[in-house]
């Protein structure tokens, strides 16, 4: 009451009051509004439900290309060949069937021997197997036969070496016709001096001293 009796009492003191009100005014309004925007800071952001709030946009990482496969080659067959029984033909059957033939030689002594000791299949023949000539195909097996007859006890040692070497060239000829056609190999031979060279060179041969006479 004692402001309004100033203010109507002196105008110019109104002006200012209403200033000084005016000031007080606008300070209270900031104020209030300073308040509503800090309180608005702690609230949640609630958008209206009309509208959707947008997303950032994330770019897609760039994919890789995948590396083309290689096609699988494909299967031509084993490398190896089939496991099982190997067909013997006709003409190989031929082959090896043992062929008589007359004695080679015109040696009495040796055919003789040749004929009756394993005993031979077919005496005073020969018989051909493998495209391989041999002295004798032993009596009741698969079993063929060459024949020494040679006194070999008597050669002086140089003879006796040139006729090992040259006996080992057709042994092991005969040797390897006889296996291939699935018959055994047996040397005959007059006596143990040959027999024991022959072993020296080859210890792995059939030798069987047979005594027979030249």
């Amino acid at each position: 009451m004692g402001l309004g009796v100033c203010v109507l009492a002196a105008p110019e003191i109104v002006v200012g009051a209403v200033i000084v009100a005016g000031v007080v005014v606008v300070g209270f309004a900031i104020k209030e509004a300073l308040d509503a925007y800090a309180l608005d800071m702690g609230r949640p952001e609630v958008w209206p439900a009309s509208e959707t709030r947008p997303m950032p946009e994330t770019a897609p990482a760039p994919q890789k290309p995948s590396p083309k496969k290689r096609p699988k080659p494909e299967p031509t067959g084993p490398d190896f060949p089939p496991i099982g029984p190997v067909e013997i033909t006709e003409r190989d059957r031929r082959w090896c069937e043992p062929i008589p033939e007359p004695h080679a030689g015109e040696d009495d002594a040796h055919n003789k021997c040749a004929d009756q000791f394993p005993p031979n299949r077919y005496p005073g023949m020969d018989v051909l197997v493998g495209g391989v000539r041999f002295d004798a195909l032993q009596v009741g097996v698969r079993v063929l036969w060459e024949i020494k007859t040679h006194r070999f006890d008597t050669y002086p040692d140089f003879i006796r070496s040139r006729e090992i070497e040259k006996e080992l060239e057709q042994i092991e000829k005969e040797r390897d016709a006889a296996a291939a056609c699935g018959y055994g190999y047996v040397i005959g031979v007059s006596t143990q001096a040959h027999k024991d060279a022959l072993l020296r060179a080859d210890r792995f041969l059939n030798i069987v001293v047979t005594r027979c006479k030249r």
